[in-house]
């Protein structure tokens, strides 16, 4: 993290119907622990180098198409994919249909809540050196891969007929947007970023660091006083929380 870059990427965001069944699947599919943060809800902390940590908040909205992030799991060989698929089938995941082809060696699946996620095939040189979770795969253009660079000081670590990608310095997963053409918005971003200044940082100074790199305020309706609520450059929503 370079010393412009105060934010740090906290946690990856779901809105849940049932907030605690929904953190049960991921706490037992990942192997990380659950902790009931009376600040933050209900967090999962990683096991491994993934350096961020998922966070399952309560929503009364019904999901609406496709999310615009999703996982990428690596698999060793085949016989390591179908384990990992059988164990999320096992704990509640199904197979769904995105129009992916056979060939392309990925099984898509969906959590509980309808959330998709791929287990990807061996052999994949994109995600070698990453761990289980290798990328969060998001739905972006290249302007805002750029963008989530600069936010978080994370070095591009592909760039190349607008598909971009970035990585912490330090590992863990790549953050990948594949460019146009975007799918439609249908309703509230189910999935999303969490940033936090680092503990000696302060929350309004990040914030308008973000708005000079091009994101937006919102107005969420829900008036959580831990946090603003801002868009990127794509109109993706994310959160920015008190320091940590």
């Amino acid at each position: 993290m370079d010393r412009e870059t105060s934010s740090q990427l906290f946690a990856l965001c779901f809105d849940a119907r049932g907030p605690v069944s929904l953190a049960r699947f991921w706490s037992r599919f990942l192997d990380w622990e659950t902790v009931d943060d009376p600040q933050d809800g209900i967090v999962l902390l990683p096991s491994d180098d993934t350096g961020f940590r998922l966070r399952f908040l309560p929503s009364q909205e019904q999901k609406t198409g496709q999310n615009r992030i999703h996982f990428d799991l690596t698999s060793t060989s085949l016989e390591d994919q179908q384990r990992t698929v059988d164990r999320a089938l096992a704990l509640g995941a199904q197979h769904i249909d995105i129009g992916q082809l056979p060939e392309e060696g990925h099984v898509v699946l969906a959590d509980p809540e309808g959330n998709e996620f791929c287990v990807i095939g061996p052999g994949n040189n994109f995600l070698a050196d990453c761990g289980f979770i290798g990328a969060l795969a998001c739905d972006g253009s290249q302007e805002v891969g750029y963008f989530w660079s600069k936010a978080l000081g994370w070095p591009l670590v592909w760039d190349q007929d607008q598909e971009t990608a970035i990585r912490s310095p330090h590992g863990g997963p790549k953050i990948t947007w594949g460019g146009p053409p975007l799918a439609p918005r249908t309703g509230r971003d189910r999935l999303r970023f969490d940033l936090a200044p680092t503990a000696d940082g302060d929350l309004r100074t990040e914030v308008d660091r973000l708005l000079s790199l091009g994101a937006k305020r919102i107005d969420t309706g829900q008036g959580d006083l831990g946090s603003v609520a801002m868009t990127d450059p794509d109109g993706n929503e994310f959160s920015v929380l008190t320091p940590r």
